[in-house]
């Protein structure tokens, strides 16, 4: 049973469990927001769904497309509102700790060549 307690007490269980649990609620975010562009495409011009379409009697075609639009949606957002702002923020606070690096690094080397004189 120790075994089994340190299994379920490891923090990188725990890590993991909480991960996903935040990546299901992000998941479901993600969903109602690809919802509400397409039910706004859909009042501009009409909605991207293809499921009734059925080129050569082939009725996945028309989900596959309407998959695909969905898909298209969701990657521009996670680009546009997740990735480039994350990006952002960690040029933004982790220049400074990059550049304290550089300097150390330098510092070191300079130590070390004095050291071998």
């Amino acid at each position: 049973m120790k075994g089994f307690k340190d299994f379920i007490l490891r923090g990188n269980l725990i890590e993991l469990a909480v991960a996903f649990v935040m990546g299901t609620a992000f998941a479901a975010v993600v969903t109602a927001f690809t919802e509400i562009i397409i039910e706004g495409l859909a009042k501009a011009g009409g909605a991207p769904n293809f499921d009734d379409w059925k080129p050569g009697g082939w009725t996945s075609v028309g989900p596959f497309l309407t998959a695909l639009v969905a898909f298209l949606i969701i990657a521009f957002m996670l680009y546009f509102f997740v990735v480039k702002p994350y990006e952002a923020a960690r040029d933004r606070f982790l220049a400074e700790d990059e550049q304290v690096s550089d300097e150390i690094s330098l510092l070191t080397e300079i130590r070390d060549a004095l050291t071998h004189r």
